[in-house]
């Protein structure tokens, strides 16, 4: 909850706590007083552009933010960047994207715009896909790149970086943020919000609306939260993610293996208060854990989520609901171990066999021999094989 904000000062305060930037230095303060004497909430912008299908919690970072501006009282104005999208943010890209189908933009837009509702309330939200405005004729997309220079757009760091490296710009890239700016001047944004990577983005809109005669929008940037790995930011490209619809025991299980350096960050960052000084890292790392799921899911599931964990990796014990695996159904007939583990858990047979290798498959618990690779079906029927610590599937004939 948040304290006292029954004034603008104060109100400007909370909102801008743990932000990295809040500029221009006072401005939140006074657009929160203007919109008091107007009697109207303010408009703060979030744009997202539907790249993936889903939402991971370093994503939340920037919804907590927001749900904070709906708390007391403010209108979220959440775009969909399904135009932006066909462009490609080049925000801490080192090459261009690659470009999605209209199907695969369309599709993850309905699903993160479902799950930014975990986050966000629904009656102080109002949802635009910014194809509304940017299919614009090209005598509107003349007067849009008028308001700015190249010797402007190339000031980006990635920019910078990418020409150094001689590596390839695409016009569109260039063009990315003041269609991004543009988005501000369509929805009449007070305020917008982004990760720093989005700095220079976030005040080239200023620019660009103050040559619309528009009222210039004040910019926080938020701290960018770290995967599970505790070094690169929370990426699915780096494979360090924990994703909101994720299953309560993945969320679980991933959130402790945190490194105990990292916990200070998410703690500030995903539950907005510090790291108890006198913590065990364990126990901070599990009450953690417990919170995150409880957040996505329920207390239920954040219960079960902790019981299984306990009961496979501090008991040494299967889980109590355990997927199925198929064998052939007659016979002794051969199964071949990597074709097996790759049709139970997904992996390649060549990753299969390098995990046998190292002794990374069980048998009701007990270490799978690498060879021979080839098995009697009846030696497996009814008995667990097990990838890893936490991927198990109970062997059975079809």
């Amino acid at each position: 909850m948040a304290p006292e904000t029954s004034s603008p000062a104060a109100a400007a305060g909370w909102l801008a706590r743990n932000a990295v930037d809040s500029l221009p230095d006072g401005g939140l303060q006074r657009k929160l007083e203007e919109a008091e004497r107007a009697g109207r909430p303010l408009r703060v912008k979030l744009g997202i552009d539907p790249t993936a299908p889903d939402i991971h919690l370093g994503f939340t970072v920037v919804l907590g933010k927001l749900r904070e501006f709906q708390d007391l009282g403010h209108t979220v104005v959440l775009i969909i960047g399904d135009y932006t999208a066909r462009v490609g943010d080049p925000s801490g890209r080192s090459s261009t994207r690659p470009i999605l189908s209209g199907e695969q933009i369309d599709a993850n837009a309905r699903t993160f715009q479902q799950q930014a509702l975990k986050v966000l309330d629904a009656d102080r939200l109002e949802v635009r896909r910014n194809g509304e405005w940017l299919d614009m004729r090209t005598e509107e997309l003349f007067r849009l790149v008028r308001t700015t220079t190249v010797a402007r757009i190339m000031e980006r760091d990635d920019f910078v970086k990418r020409t150094a490296a001689r590596a390839p710009i695409s016009l569109l890239e260039l063009l990315y943020p003041l269609l991004q700016g543009y988005d501000s001047v369509a929805v009449d944004a007070d305020v917008e919000l982004g990760g720093t990577d989005q700095k220079f983005n976030l005040l080239l809109g200023r620019d660009i609306q103050s040559a619309y005669g528009k009222p210039e929008q004040v910019i926080l940037t938020m701290p960018i939260l770290p995967g599970i790995d505790g070094v690169r930011k929370m990426s699915k490209s780096f494979g360090n993610y924990i994703g909101v619809t994720e299953p309560p025991e993945e969320i679980y299980g991933k959130t402790l293996r945190l490194p105990d350096a990292a916990m200070g960050t998410w703690y500030e960052l995903l539950l907005g208060e510090p790291l108890p000084p006198d913590a065990n890292p364990r126990d901070a790392k599990r009450a953690l854990a417990r919170t995150l799921v409880a957040r996505f899911h329920d207390e239920r599931a954040a219960e079960e989520a902790e019981r299984a964990f306990d009961r496979v990796h501090r008991e040494h014990r299967p889980p109590e609901e355990i997927p199925e695996a198929a064998l052939p159904a007659d016979g002794d007939g051969a199964v071949h171990l990597p074709a097996l583990l790759a049709s139970a858990f997904g992996v390649t047979s060549s990753e299969a066999r390098r995990l046998l290798k190292q002794g990374g498959v069980r048998l009701d618990g007990a270490p799978l021999e690498p060879e021979p690779l080839d098995r009697p079906a009846s030696d497996l029927e009814g008995r667990v094989l097990q990838l890893g610590k936490r991927r198990f599937a109970r062997l059975r004939r079809r």
